[in-house]
């Protein structure tokens, strides 16, 4: 009885053990012609690193909804890298770099979380840049269908009736909270736009919605850049973005976005810095 007990704990840790490897592994990006077509066309001649010691990269392995797939990168605390640039790629959809940030010296180690749109079974790719050219990449293979094609998820008279609407959540271990100068803070910026790809269709007129959507995200601290962002039609509807910065005692955030169609909208949110 002891000897069955023994091995069936044996088995079960080795079982675990392998269910955890698994899970750890589950959705490794995959070989992809498309990646191999388009590679130069996006980093010319560069090498491309293994980023798999500096970042990682959390995405659904099966996306709940292929319109709005939460995808994190974030740095590892260990990394001695200083990281510039992050351009997140979707190998199968119709417009493939989906985003494209740029940090500014406040920005401090890649920690971002946004929603994209996912057409078709696909890898997802993080790249991010240094300041001296070097690129890192890391990814996961997602399998979603249909995120750019995917009717909006509010009526469209509303969704123009909130048009360019922000809002910026600031957290501090979970809570609001102030913040020195020199402080790390970490918030999330939302900004209400119907994103429309161009692949949508009217389901009454039966024709495609034309494309309108977010291409460009500056955040400020007075006249230091936090963070600028150049997007496409990937981007989710809403598109929201989590991030951590360092305060600079600016004692604002000012956030500027515009779209497709020539709107500019822009706001300003205090930080709660104390002095």
């Amino acid at each position: 009885m002891f000897m069955r007990t023994v091995l069936l704990t044996v088995a079960c840790a080795g079982y675990m053990t392998a269910a955890m490897a698994s899970d750890a592994i589950r959705n490794p990006m995959l070989p992809s012609e498309t990646w191999d077509e388009m590679k130069a066309d996006i980093v010319g001649d560069a090498q491309i690193r293994d980023g798999s010691a500096f970042l990682e990269i959390d995405a659904p392995y099966r996306a709940h909804d292929a319109a709005t797939v939460p995808i994190t990168v974030r740095e590892k605390a260990d990394s001695d890298l200083d990281f510039v640039k992050l351009t997140f790629i979707i190998d199968e959809n119709p417009a493939p770099v989906a985003a494209e940030f740029e940090f500014g010296p406040s920005y401090g180690e890649i920690d971002m979380e946004t929603r994209m749109r996912v057409n078709a079974y696909s890898n997802v790719r993080a790249l991010a840049e240094t300041a001296d050219g070097e690129i890192y990449m890391i990814g996961r293979f997602v399998k979603a269908s249909g995120g750019c094609s995917a009717p909006a998820g509010k009526d469209m008279d509303a969704a123009l009736a909130s048009l360019g609407k922000m809002k910026v959540r600031f957290f501090n271990h979970g809570e609001t909270a102030p913040v020195q100068s020199g402080g790390k803070r970490e918030a999330q910026l939302m900004v209400r736009h119907p994103n429309n790809s161009g692949l949508q269709m009217n389901q009454i007129t039966q024709l495609f919605i034309p494309a309108h959507f977010v291409d460009t995200v500056e955040v400020m601290q007075g006249d230091e850049l936090v963070m600028r962002m150049s997007g496409g039609i990937s981007l989710s509807e809403d598109p929201s973005f989590r991030f951590k910065y360092t305060e600079n005692g600016a004692g604002v955030l000012r956030v500027i976005a515009t779209d497709t169609e020539g709107g500019t909208f822009e706001r300003e949110f205090p930080t709660l810095t104390e002095s």
